[in-house]
């Protein structure tokens, strides 16, 4: 879909409600849904992190969607996809500003430029432990992405009709630091495996573009 169509569109999402933990469940590993359904949210302290969905015209105009590959380290999120963000720092206005300044630091789109169209909604993440808000932009230009070094592997560009094709939907069997060999609903985007908390997230998004 080209931009300038989406960005006409994708202003109604503005007054929509949100599908919020019915779409989570749709990419939520069983085991996940299990832990979920167990937790005392009373007795976690969790920390909180923001994080932004990106949309943005791409090659010839194709609607893009940016995450990121994260870099190999000692850590439940190693070498997985994401989409930009972090945890807050005290210098943090809200989170919204956490997931902009994030944004900022990991790909370098400047914070002043992303319009925020959308607070979706937050999901616990069990394995480290953290509340993390998402949140819905544009940027009405093609950006010049930079990864952070430290941070980022790399930069994925996501064409919109890619994310949106049934066909990306799978099941994959994959192994993690909590359990081994387990069937997980995930997206195949450019030639990587999105589950977890991402997918769940990423499937909110889905369900919310799909009714514009």
């Amino acid at each position: 879909m080209e931009f300038e169509i989406f960005k006409n569109r994708i202003s109604k999402l503005k007054k929509m409600s949100l599908p919020g933990e019915d779409a989570h469940r749709k990419l939520a590993p069983l085991i996940r849904i299990n832990e979920l359904s167990k937790i005392d949210m009373s007795k976690m302290n969790p920390q909180e992190a923001g994080v932004m969905a990106v949309f943005y015209p791409g090659v010839e105009a194709e609607t893009r969607l940016v995450l990121i590959l994260r870099k190999t380290y000692k850590g439940v999120h190693s070498n997985q996809v994401g989409f930009p963000g972090g945890r807050v720092e005290e210098s943090d206005f809200d989170l919204q500003e956490t997931a902009l300044r994030e944004t900022e630091e990991e790909v370098g789109i400047p914070r002043n430029e992303i319009e925020v169209l959308k607070k979706l909604t937050r999901l616990y993440i069990p394995p480290s432990n953290f509340w993390v808000q998402p949140y819905l932009g544009i940027l009405e230009k093609t950006p010049k992405m930079i990864a952070q070094e430290t941070e980022v592997e790399a930069i994925l560009e996501v064409k919109l009709s890619e994310f949106l094709d049934d066909r990306n939907v799978i099941k994959k069997n994959l192994s993690t630091t909590y359990a081994t060999n387990i069937e997980v609903p995930a997206y195949k985007l450019n030639g990587h495996v999105v589950w977890g908390a991402t997918g769940m997230m990423l499937s909110e998004i889905r369900e919310l573009l799909l009714k514009i």
